[in-house]
């Protein structure tokens, strides 16, 4: 497994002296197997390899353990591949890898949620050294279209009471967001958890090519949105992406650490397994946010029209009329 690492770049806008030490963080970029020893293998030994390279927190990719399911629309039993949020295999391996590396382990699951539509959440979870849930946090935003059929698998996370928590793990000093793959699209989600004091956003991805249009690549425009809300809203973004076939999807890897500055620490190749690591001197927003003050500057007194209800015949806005979704 090919691993990459990054020291701390040099600051752009210091101007006032940190104390804190670099947090060096990590992600681990796989290929799913059928053969779910295999694949648990796999994946443990690129946390391992994180924490050897000196990673306190290893972030692994969009529904860790399952093969991608939406790739099709769901059957009459769409949570058939749902597990219990700390009874099932995912906790298990976050779990066991956390206590022998004495790591932070980020992973992601379809958690069960019993309810008449047989839906599941698709859930980022952080696990402490202890071995110990320490952090969870739904996916809010839901793609509906062509190769990427969630809606027929997951319910959206709920929006009360807290929809952005924002999470400061005793033993890691930092504060951390733990948001999904479509969320990352979002300026609002970015935004949010920025102004909810997160410094890194950790977004768990399964994206890949367009099944209705296998020309169109993707990865530049989604590597582009995502440093580019990191840069708007001051935040250092960790990005795990799956690489390898799966059904209609072949996903591209790419996977990334960017700094607030727009700058990307490291990154993963489109189609090989990989670890990467990170250093990440987290006093680098407050220095981007000193110079670039988005946050003090804003006019949340303009910004209604964000949170008015979705004109569902109108989604392009004023004037605009709605297209069919691409199935």
């Amino acid at each position: 497994m090919l691993v990459r690492t990054a020291t701390t770049p040099e600051p752009l806008s210091r101007s006032v002296e940190s104390t804190r030490a670099p947090l060096r963080v990590g992600l681990v970029q796989h290929r799913w197997r059928e053969d779910a020893n295999e694949l648990t293998a796999v994946l443990r030994e690129g946390i391992d390899r994180a924490a050897g390279e000196g990673a306190r927190l290893v972030c692994l990719p969009e529904i860790t353990l399952l093969r991608y399911p939406a790739d099709v629309p769901a059957g009459e039993n769409p949570g058939e591949g749902a597990e219990d949020l700390t009874g099932g295999p995912t906790f298990a391996l976050a779990a066991e890898a956390a206590r022998a590396n004495g790591v932070f382990v980020h992973a992601s699951l379809y958690e069960k949620a019993p309810a008449a539509d047989g839906l599941g959440f698709n859930t980022a979870i952080l696990v402490s050294p202890d071995g110990e849930l320490v952090a969870r946090t739904r996916k809010l935003h839901i793609p509906i279209s062509a190769g990427y059929y969630e809606d027929t698998y997951f319910r959206a996370g709920p929006a009360e009471p807290d929809p952005y928590p924002v999470y400061a793990p005793e033993g890691l000093d930092a504060r951390l967001g733990l948001p999904t793959c479509w969320d990352e699209w979002f300026p609002e989600v970015a935004r949010n958890y920025s102004l909810g004091g997160a410094e890194i956003v950790i977004y768990p991805t399964a994206i890949g090519s367009e099944p209705v249009f296998p020309n169109f690549d993707t990865q530049p425009l989604w590597q582009q949105v995502i440093v580019a809300n990191g840069i708007n809203s001051g935040l250092f973004m960790v990005v795990p992406n799956r690489t390898g076939d799966e059904g209609k999807v072949s996903f591209y890897g790419s996977s990334f650490i960017s700094d607030p500055y727009g700058r990307v620490l490291v990154q993963a190749p489109r189609d090989e397994e990989a670890v990467l690591v990170a250093d990440l001197d987290l006093d680098q927003r407050r220095d981007w946010l000193s110079l670039f003050p988005f946050l003090l500057t804003r006019r949340p007194d303009s910004y209604a029209a964000l949170t008015a209800p979705v004109d569902v015949e109108r989604p392009y806005g004023v004037g605009h009329q709605a297209g069919e979704v691409v199935k």
